[in-house]
């Protein structure tokens, strides 16, 4: 087995500002289904490291379990993020509040985007990746306080189809919990390359690339992965770009997915991105960071 630290050390290259990378291990893969929200399955889906084209490159591979368990203590990187123990949520109305707070609205990505329908997830719920890789709805794990995900999109015009962009937060109740998303979030793609969205909707030839502080070009968060692959629909066509980017502070996680249509370079995807990801980071740090940090 790879250990998880084995996997976030693998070879990486920054594209287009986003963190794109392939890795390959010297072991077998396997993941456990943990749950991950989006766009569009029966919550949606995600993304993986790829070339500037949007082509995936290698998959990671191997079990990110195997390393040493993950630490509550707070970051102990250079990350200018100081969490107040007295702000963290303990209750699932605190939790709820504060997903509300980070999860980007459509001025988040950037202009011209607006709510899609439904535009709030049901919190009471939270995707996950079944056997089959296709997405299902499940209840919140005894390690989840709160999930929300939001759904916008920049319309079709002038020729060019929309712009669709989710952003997702979920409040763990620990920093551990939170770690341990993080960590099986990298096994989806490597278990399930090819998923099933919802009906009419597929992603495939996903790769993931995962990337402590400081490593493969991540200063914003405590820990970040991407995924990148191919999206198709049956309203939309395909193989069009998809992208997703999940960040952690503290005992929350943030992720931006996106997909592309024709007409829509993948700057234009990759752009919306970065705004509402660090949208939703700043949010995280705002909400639950030290005052005197």
């Amino acid at each position: 087995m790879v250990s998880r630290r084995r996997l976030r050390l693998c070879v990486g290259v920054l594209s287009a500002g986003l963190l794109l990378a392939g890795c390959s291990g010297d072991g077998g893969g396997g993941g456990d289904g943990a749950a991950k929200p989006t766009d569009s399955k029966p919550a949606d889906s995600k993304p993986a490291g790829s070339d500037p084209s949007g082509s995936p490159q290698a998959a990671a591979s191997g079990d990110t379990r195997s390393g040493p368990p993950p630490s509550d203590s707070p970051s102990a990187t250079g990350l200018d993020f100081t969490p107040d123990p007295g702000r963290a949520p303990k209750t699932r109305a605190e939790a709820l509040r504060l997903a509300r707070a980070i999860a980007a609205a459509p001025a988040r990505w950037g202009p011209g985007f607006v709510k899609r329908t439904p535009y709030e997830s049901d919190p009471a719920f939270r995707p996950v990746l079944d056997a089959n890789c296709v997405w299902q709805r499940g209840p919140l794990p005894s390690t989840v306080l709160a999930t929300l995900t939001r759904y916008s999109e920049l319309p079709a015009e002038d020729g060019k189809g929309p712009i669709r962009v989710a952003g997702i937060v979920t409040v763990h109740r620990t920093v551990k919990d939170a770690d341990w998303e993080m960590a099986a979030t990298l096994e989806e793609a490597l278990r399930c390359p090819d998923q099933q969205l919802r009906q009419g909707e597929r992603i495939t030839g996903l790769a993931s690339q995962g990337a402590d502080y400081g490593v493969l070009g991540n200063l914003t968060a405590e820990d970040m992965l991407t995924e990148g692959g191919k999206y198709y629909s049956d309203e939309l066509g395909g193989p069009h770009h998809y992208y997703w980017s999940q960040s952690r502070m503290g005992q929350v996680t943030v992720a931006a997915v996106g997909k592309g249509s024709e007409g829509r370079s993948t700057d234009e995807v990759n752009t919306a991105l970065l705004q509402g990801a660090g949208a939703m980071v700043s949010a995280v740090e705002s909400e639950l960071g030290a005052d005197d940090q």
